[in-house]
């Protein structure tokens, strides 16, 4: 197969990138049409439920969330594509940002100008979207509303900013060589990590051999940003392994791509485990089996991983395990809320 097919499929995305960057609702309906297979499997983040073709993706989505905010505008800060268990993929990542005018899901507007993160997977075929997986940081609008019903965060909350070298619209031709050797760091990484607890101690994932001194981890709303694998650990690995120390992940389901120094992942969902020890995020230990979906992005600098995006879909998590955040939020913005 060509290489130049990435190239290709980034091109194709484009478009669709450019109607939500001019938040024209006319064009953006029609470039949905034009891009996404009829058929095409639709993956969102909680509340959402599974869709199938663009006109439902518009409908119940996108539309809703221009009334919400007019003057929509979408900004990546990655955009990669490549190879994966004979599919090909394409990774974009950044904000959704505007003017928060109206209600969105019940979460109160603010009248100021939000920022949502996304993280946003298409599987290709013959020039067409045929899935879409999709984990925006609605937590994060929640905060910017003052309306995050659950416990704050560990790490810092802040405007994750996009990569350091300001290099992740990669458009220039594909290097397999490249986007493998890229591959191989994450995967072997992600190898090490999965070996702790029950193959050893901490030292087992060999965190300081894959892991730049600088790191960042960028993790999402309601578990905030690390710096420095001290940080990492300390926010975000220790607690959730304390918690969950039967994690897994579904590595053999999961589609694994490079372009560069960039590699993503998703598996929809990535990973299982059971909610125990001294729980998580507030949760008890309910010794409940959960999934969790993330979509993740790496860059990778001389030889190790030196920064990480990853969304969780937390909503997701606290949906399976039977708390309704949204109707939590709607007690703790109570006397803002808008007649029905």
């Amino acid at each position: 197969m060509s290489h130049e097919i990435h190239q290709q499929n980034k091109q194709r995305i484009a478009s669709l990138r450019a109607a939500l960057y001019d938040g024209d609702v006319a064009t953006l309906l029609h470039q949905l049409q034009t891009i996404f297979a009829p058929n095409c499997q639709i993956h969102l983040t909680f509340p959402f439920k599974d869709l199938t073709g663009p006109d439902a993706l518009f409908e119940q989505v996108y539309s809703p969330l221009l009334y919400a905010a007019p003057d929509l505008e979408r900004r990546d800060f990655i955009l990669m594509a490549g190879p994966a268990n004979g599919e090909n993929w394409v990774g974009c990542a950044g904000f959704y940002i505007g003017v928060f005018e109206r209600p969105w899901l019940g979460i109160p507007p603010t009248q100021h100008i939000i920022a949502m993160r996304y993280h946003e997977f298409f599987r290709m075929e013959a020039g067409q979207v045929v899935e879409m997986q999709a984990l925006w940081d609605i937590p994060q609008l929640m905060m910017q509303a003052n309306a995050w019903p659950m416990t704050p965060s560990l790490g810092v909350e802040w405007l994750v900013p996009g990569p350091a070298p300001q290099d992740g619209i990669l458009t220039g031709p594909y290097d397999p060589a490249k986007a493998e050797a890229s591959v191989k760091l994450v995967h072997d990484m992600l190898t090490a990590m999965g070996r702790h607890p029950q193959q050893g101690g901490v030292e087992i994932m060999e965190l300081e051999r894959y892991w730049h001194p600088k790191m960042m981890w960028y993790g999402p709303a309601g578990i905030g940003t690390a710096r420095r694998i001290s940080g990492f650990r300390r926010c975000h690995q220790i607690p959730f392994l304390k918690a969950m120390p039967d994690r897994a992940v579904f590595m053999d389901q999961g589609v694994l791509f490079g372009d560069g120094d960039y590699v993503g992942f998703t598996a929809w969902p990535g990973m299982h485990m059971t909610i125990s020890g001294d729980g998580w995020l507030g949760i008890a230990p309910c010794n409940q089996k959960i999934t969790m979906r993330s979509l993740d992005f790496w860059r990778c600098e001389n030889g190790q991983i030196r920064e990480n995006w990853i969304l969780v879909d937390l909503l997701h998590v606290y949906n399976q395990i039977g708390v309704d955040v949204f109707s939590r939020m709607r007690e703790v913005t109570f006397a803002r809320q808008s007649p029905a």
